[in-house]
């Protein structure tokens, strides 16, 4: 159930009778295994069939191309599917710059070890001298060689949520298309961002389910705002989460049993 009164969800348990309730739950809890069984089939199901739209979606985007006033470049470690790898189709676009390793780059680059997080006030050195980000996978941190991508602003990416086929839903798991779009929007850049997604069949979801923390992160000064925005909407987030767990119909309590012990009595 989601949210409600609670005052009215005591009401409603005050009708029918016990073995009817009973009834209902077990109905409840097999609707909601049948209905879990059937979102694993579908997120199964729907993994095959967005990646294989990723690889077709090269012509998806009716808009005109904007031309991009600074250098993206990556990392690529090979440790992802070359068939999901959103790096690597950047690359066969011409729309990301290869860089090898041990070659540093001078402009900002999203790391898992960077030492601040990307904010607004880093336009000036996106444009002045690029963004890059490390394609490695998620599976695999403990073994890249980050000493060997150096960069003059390693920068951390705040609270935002996966749109792209391998990780969706999950946070931070972001893959090397959403990480530079991510950075393209706050640091004054949506639209390039748009253009970077446009090329994959899922990646305005990317926008849609983010928007409000990407408009929220782009309007601070700097990465100490940005952090206290991500972490007062993970708060509130929290607190939501708590409110509708207070709020589901919990199953009859004792004294519901004896009040309606005492009525069928009077009866």
């Amino acid at each position: 159930m989601g949210k409600g009164n609670r005052k009215n969800q005591n009401n409603k348990r005050g009708g029918g009778s016990m073995s009817q309730r009973c009834h209902d739950k077990n109905q409840l809890h097999e609707n909601m295994a049948q209905m879990r069984l059937k979102e694993e089939e579908e997120s199964e199901n729907g993994s095959d069939t967005s990646t294989s739209g990723e690889e077709e979606s090269d012509n998806d985007y009716t808009g005109i191309d904007i031309n991009v006033p600074f250098t993206v470049a990556m990392w690529d470690l090979n440790h992802c599917d070359p068939k999901r790898c959103s790096g690597r189709k950047l690359a066969k676009l011409g729309m990301i710059k290869e860089l090898r390793l041990g070659q540093r780059f001078s402009g900002l680059c999203l790391s898992p070890v960077g030492v601040s997080c990307v904010a607004p006030c880093d336009k000036e050195i996106v444009l002045a001298h690029g963004a890059s980000v490390i394609d490695c996978s998620w599976a695999r941190i403990d073994e890249t060689p980050f000493n060997k991508m150096k960069s003059s602003h390693p920068r951390l990416l705040p609270y935002l949520v996966a749109a792209n086929p391998v990780n969706y839903g999950k946070p931070s798991k972001l893959n090397c298309v959403e990480a530079l779009a991510a950075a393209f929007y706050i640091t004054g850049f949506p639209e390039i961002a748009q253009q970077y997604l446009s090329k994959f069949g899922w990646g305005q979801t990317f926008i849609t389910i983010n928007k409000e923390l990407l408009d929220a992160y782009s309007k601070c000064k700097d990465s100490s705002e940005v952090i206290d925005v991500q972490n007062k909407y993970m708060e509130e987030a929290l607190k939501e989460r708590a409110q509708e767990k207070d709020e589901i119909d919990l199953p009859p309590s004792y004294s519901d049993y004896e009040d309606e012990s005492e009525s069928e009595k009077d009866e």
